[in-house]
């Protein structure tokens, strides 16, 4: 028999029972469904990890103080982050910048309008740290560092909450009763971990220090974090190998336990916020060879009811001349047919699903061509597999007992 052939009895015999075909596919479609949306999200979650560390900036260390430590400096048992450190950082083979910060929240009031921000006080190394780039205006002068300049730089959000459509730049804006000039508005960067990168304002580290925020220790030399950048993404393992074991000695640490401090890159950050889209695909996946094994099962019944009720047809057909080759290739064609179908409906609904998920919850997917041809070969491969067991059966049917069978 020709390939057209087996493809047309194929066919006639899942038509014959339209319903049954249907239902028979339906657990290989939930299980492609599931496969083809679990590797969008997951595609769009590494997609949306990898734009989120470019825009964090490129080779980003950041040295924060542990829970531990600021519980200790409360009462006065370990040292804090320093502008010391900061300095000692910068001078390291593998990092090319360091930038001491404090931060805290604050109200910016510009007239009748109000928002409520994150200010940082910081050096000018930070903005080429993070790489951030001015929509307009200027950043802070040397003289304005050293003089605790009452100036301040806005993000992108902050500018349009205050301003609208008003240019910010020479205007004042207060933080309790200080007073501040907007010298720069930040381009926009987009979110990190579900937080806003433009929602914040940033000041010179002595203006923070002496007028704003303070120093919650007393100490001058105190700091929040320190933000590092290494030479290349090459060093970035040596960097912040580097940075741990300076720390250590600078803060004297004999243990991990007593470690005042963490050393950690933008890249782990990000990652770990989006481990949860981790453990969704994963669930998704286990999901999807539950359903696929539980379609090809449902599919191997079906095909040893079909033999059962065809007894006297494959009877007949082998009365004639037809080998037990062909009555095998027929049932097998039958199974594949009915999972290629599966798994083609499967697809588009595994991209209807993703989309929705796209559209719902502002998550990005990434519908790639070759994972839906891979889920439908793959689901080719469980109508061989499932489907061979009842087309042996068929085959090895004894013509004239098929033919005396009710």
């Amino acid at each position: 028999m020709r390939a057209i052939d087996y493809a047309r009895l194929a066919a006639s015999s899942l038509g014959a029972a339209p319903v049954r075909s249907c239902l028979t596919m339906l657990g290989i479609v939930i299980g492609v469904a599931a496969m083809i949306s679990m590797a969008a999200i997951g595609a769009g979650a590494r997609s949306k990890v990898s734009e989120q560390i470019r825009s964090f900036g490129a080779n980003v260390i950041m040295v924060n103080s542990s829970s531990a430590s600021r519980g200790r400096l409360a009462s006065g048992g370990r040292q804090p982050l320093s502008i010391s450190d900061s300095e000692a950082i910068a001078e390291l083979s593998a990092v090319r910048r360091a930038a001491p910060a404090i931060a805290g929240p604050a109200r910016l009031v510009h007239g009748a309008l109000n928002w409520g921000t994150t200010v940082n006080g910081t050096t000018l190394d930070h903005f080429e740290i993070r790489r951030w780039q001015l929509e307009s205006g200027r950043l802070f002068t040397a003289e304005e560092e050293t003089s605790a300049g009452q100036v301040v730089v806005l993000g992108n959000l902050v500018a349009s909450k205050l301003f609208a459509d008003e240019d910010p730049l020479g205007n004042v804006v207060r933080i309790g009763n200080v007073p501040l000039e907007v010298i720069g508005v930040l381009a926009e960067k987009g979110t990190t971990g579900g937080d806003s990168q433009d929602d914040v304002a940033f000041v010179p580290l002595s203006t923070a220090k002496d007028r704003l925020i303070g120093s919650a220790t007393g100490d001058r030399n105190a700091v929040g974090y320190i933000l590092a950048s290494a030479g290349s993404g090459a060093d970035m393992d040596i960097a912040t190998e580097e940075i741990d074991e300076l720390m250590r000695q600078r803060h004297r640490v004999m243990r991990d336990e007593d470690k005042g401090f963490t050393v950690a890159t933008a890249a782990s950050i990000v990652a770990a916020q989006e481990a949860s889209t981790r453990t969704v695909a994963t669930l998704l996946a286990a999901v999807a060879c539950v359903s696929l094994m539980v379609g090809g099962i449902g599919i191997m019944n079906i095909m040893l009811v079909s033999v059962t009720e065809r007894t006297r047809e494959i009877g007949l057909r082998l009365a004639i001349g037809a080998t037990p080759r062909d009555i095998r290739t027929q049932f097998v064609i039958e199974a594949v047919a009915l999972c290629i179908g599966g798994g083609a409906v499967g697809v588009v609904m595994g991209d209807a699903v993703a989309m929705a998920v796209a559209h719902l919850a502002g998550w990005p997917v990434v519908l790639d061509p070759a994972t839906a041809i891979g889920a439908v070969l793959f689901s080719g491969l469980v109508g061989i597999v499932f489907g061979y067991y009842p087309a042996k059966r068929a085959a090895a049917l004894d013509p004239v007992a098929a033919l005396r069978g009710d």
